[in-house]
């Protein structure tokens, strides 16, 4: 057991979450409204929200990524609109992807692809499709089979291969078709093309659904996706809960059965213990079995250290231009370029810049922590996404007058061909504890939406309260709760359980 000496202080609360995200933070909010008593630790020194925060530069506000907020559960719009109230705003979505020196619209717009691609290009974009329908790939292994049977080579080629190889850092003929059918399901060639010419009467008569690919307004914070955690913080230490800064969670006591205290470390190297009665953990679950006082058995560490991250960078640019692009974002589907997705701030929220003469733009790099683009100087990052960003012709080099990168690790757990039954170990050496649950997507080591991410906090808060025994696990994609989930021993549950990523193919 940990030395009680090298401890400054001891806190106690009934409930001691790690993390300050949106699981974290939701957790918090739910118990805090009902009266208990809650410590958050974050590790972060200054900011809450995870990879939802809002960071800032000189002024300029900026995403980790562009969060959009959308979801098919009630609860959790009304907990955003509660939180935020005339500060979430509704925001119409422009995308665009660059392709071949030219810019498609996102949801592909029929005529515009037509007269962008050329008609003979066109024209052989249609024999392709026809080709793929009429013989398909079979046995249907790969993402990329799945998306070839039902696009068509060609398509699949210009708009899905390149982008996804950015992404995810593998080819996408070794991505399992898993993925695929879950990540765009119900989306086809024939639905895009319906979807963009009858789109308003299509959703009329199918009663408003719409597949979430094609979904063209969403919410959004004024001053970006990091005030709605701030908001919530602050309505959480004004119920009466307390927010640590500074305290990255370093050990977890426990007697086997129960677990005792977490105990953090801030930046000056002190330590506090925080004892309590229930606990939620929303770390990496890597960290978490790291952190076990005493260590979790060998096999379920050896788990633990198997599971794997994809990670990525944002470069931003201040730009000498009040108006640059009149996108959200844009996909870069160029392999001549490292970019993967570019960000237009000001088009989230005018907000977000403080000097309406300039604009701020997120460059995207997907990488893995430690490679060579993760390991370049700031300056060097700043240079590469200038270069890029003029080369593709949406910026001059000359207007750039300024930038920060900032790096996110852990961005994205990776559902690679072991990680079930990685993931199936530790969750089995984990049912010992009775007064430790698991929330948000680093927590639970699954690909989820934010909303996602907040039901299972909720979930997890009204285990603690005493209002049921929800089994957090059967979330699914669109953050709604089955009671009668399927098994999560079957494989197929991977699907209905998380955001879907991408997963080699079986050999």
């Amino acid at each position: 057991m940990s030395d009680p000496d090298h401890v400054a202080q001891v806190e106690a609360f009934e409930t001691v979450i790690a993390g300050g995200g949106p699981a974290g933070l939701t957790a918090a909010y739910e118990l805090t409204k009902h009266n208990r008593p809650v410590v958050v630790l974050e590790a972060d020194p200054q900011r809450v929200g995870g990879i939802s925060r809002t960071d800032v530069y000189k002024g300029y506000r900026f995403d980790i990524g562009g969060h959009r907020f959308f979801s098919k559960s009630a609860e959790i719009n009304a907990l955003w609109r509660e939180i935020l109230d005339e500060d979430f705003l509704v925001r119409e979505r422009l995308s665009r992807i660059y392709y071949d020196g030219k810019f498609f619209h996102y949801p592909l717009k029929p005529v515009d692809a037509l007269l962008k691609l050329g008609p003979l290009r066109s024209t052989r974009i249609v024999l392709s499709y026809l080709k793929a329908r009429l013989r398909p790939i079979r046995p249907e292994r790969s993402f990329e089979d799945w998306v070839v049977n039902r696009f068509g080579r060609l398509l699949f080629d210009i708009f899905f291969k390149t982008y996804t190889e950015k992404v995810w850092g593998m080819p996408t003929s070794t991505i399992s078709a898993d993925w695929a059918a879950q990540r765009i399901k119900g989306l086809s060639l024939c639905r895009a093309i319906v979807n963009a010419v009858f789109g308003p009467l299509c959703r009329c008569v199918s009663g408003g659904e719409v597949v979430k690919t094609l979904i063209d307004r969403f919410h959004y914070p004024r001053l970006g996706p990091g005030q709605m955690w701030e908001v919530a913080r602050d309505r959480i230490q004004r119920l009466g809960g307390v927010v640590e800064m500074d305290r990255r969670v370093e050990r977890i006591e426990h007697d086997g059965q129960r677990v005792m205290a977490f105990i953090a470390r801030d930046s000056q190297g002190r330590l506090t213990r925080y004892a309590g009665r229930h606990f939620l953990s929303t770390l990496p679950i890597r960290e978490l079995i790291q952190s076990m006082d005493p260590p979790a058995p060998e096999a379920v560490r050896r788990a633990a250290e198997s599971l794997k991250y994809r990670d990525f960078l944002t470069v931003v640019l201040i730009v000498d231009q009040a108006e640059t692009f009149p996108d959200n974002w844009i996909y870069i589907h160029e392999p001549q370029v490292r970019l993967g997705r570019i960000q237009n701030f000001k088009n989230w929220s005018p907000d977000l810049v403080p000097d309406p003469s300039k604009t701020s733009l997120g460059l995207e790099y997907f990488c893995f922590e430690g490679d060579d683009l993760w390991s370049r100087s700031d300056a060097d990052l700043i240079a590469l996404g200038t270069r890029e960003i003029e080369s593709i012709g949406l910026i001059p080099a000359g207007k750039v007058i300024d930038g920060c990168v900032v790096r996110m690790p852990k961005a994205y757990p990776v559902y690679d061909d072991e990680y079930q039954s990685h993931l199936g170990t530790i969750r089995e050496w984990l049912r010992r504890f009775a007064n430790l649950e698991l929330a948000g997507r680093n927590g639970m080591h699954k690909y989820n939406n934010q909303d996602h991410s907040m039901m299972t906090a909720l979930l997890a808060a009204r285990n603690i309260l005493g209002q049921g025994r929800f089994d957090t696990w059967k979330v699914n994609t669109d953050a709604e709760y089955h009671e009668d989930g399927p098994d999560e021993s079957d494989d197929s549950s991977a699907l209905s359980t998380g955001r879907a990523v991408p997963r080699r193919v079986a050999v």
